[in-house]
């Protein structure tokens, strides 16, 4: 079970397609490691197994995520589940529609496990709430899982989710990835629809995923991405083109740097590792460390 759970998204969803293991079993695995997790970290704070187990057994082998499972953030719409946005005010709240991205993503063959905590109203750099509480960093459990998609982040990271969503307008997406040791990705405005958000005309933040690897992030991310007319702003590119992002050869990519973003802040001691060609040198072996340690778990979670 515990193995299905730390599994890439993609492979779990060739399995099923190719009947090595039926979407029951991956959920039934997921509903286990929320049972036997959840307690510790409170990420997932509205759980519907019944909802997802039903899903599951009608789900389609020839879908793209064929019953693989997802927990939304208590952001997000979710049609008939309780969705509070972390606050008292709306703490009874069960929406009667969907949003786009949840619509997007069942019809392509997810299946919902349940919410994954969020601060009050998506507003912080930390999750917590005086609904559910607040929301343990799996690695160690008097850290923060940093926000506002902390739930999220702490769900990937310690097996209880494949993949989940986000919203970001200043890091809500990249800072709980990183606290949390997964990958929070943030798309361009547009990529996917925020609908029915009041504001059809927001450009500041946008919707995106949080998986354990960059390849899971484009996987996920190629059925969360699209055009829909209700929202004006988004892009009619297909999200396909995440997926064949993958395949694309790197070499010879020229990345630029800035040691300050135009002037901002930055510690002397950052500043002055990377100040020359040997600096960036170190960095690129900073993030070749980073890409070998998201193989280590939460001890909690194995």
């Amino acid at each position: 079970m515990s193995e299905i759970c730390f599994m890439p998204a993609r492979k779990l969803a060739r399995l099923i397609r190719a009947r090595k293991l039926s979407a029951t079993e991956v959920v039934k695995a997921f509903i286990a490691q929320i049972e036997r997790v959840n307690p510790k970290v409170n990420a997932i704070v509205t759980f519907v197994p019944e909802l997802a187990l039903k899903a599951a057994k009608k789900a389609d082998r020839k879908s793209r995520y064929a019953g693989l499972p997802i927990a939304y953030k208590d952001l997000m719409p979710t049609k008939g589940i309780r969705t509070t946005f972390g606050s008292l005010i709306f703490d009874n709240n069960v929406p009667t529609e969907d949003g786009a991205l949840v619509e997007r993503l069942s019809a392509a063959g997810v299946v919902t496990l349940g919410k994954t905590n969020t601060p009050e109203f998506g507003a912080g750099s930390q999750t917590f709430n005086k609904v559910f509480g607040s929301t343990k960093n799996p690695y160690d459990l008097t850290r923060t899982a940093g926000g506002s998609s902390g739930g999220a982040a702490a769900a990937v990271a310690s097996g209880m989710l494949p993949f989940a969503d986000g919203g970001d307008l200043a890091a809500s997406l990249r800072n709980p990835g990183n606290y949390c040791n997964v990958v929070g990705f943030r798309p361009t405005p547009g990529r996917v629809s925020a609908y029915p958000e009041g504001n059809v005309w927001n450009t500041l933040s946008t919707l995106g995923p949080i998986a354990r690897t960059v390849d899971d992030c484009a996987f996920i991310l190629s059925g969360m991405a699209g055009p829909d007319p209700r929202a004006p702003t988004t892009i009619t590119e297909s999200g396909d083109v995440f997926l064949k992002s993958l395949r694309r050869s790197f070499r010879k990519t020229r990345i630029a740097w800035s040691k300050d973003l135009g002037g901002l802040p930055v510690g002397i001691q950052i500043v002055g590792r990377y100040r020359d060609d040997f600096g960036v040198l170190q960095l690129a072996h900073a993030f070749e460390q980073a890409a070998q340690a998201w193989k280590r778990r939460p001890a909690i979670a194995t």
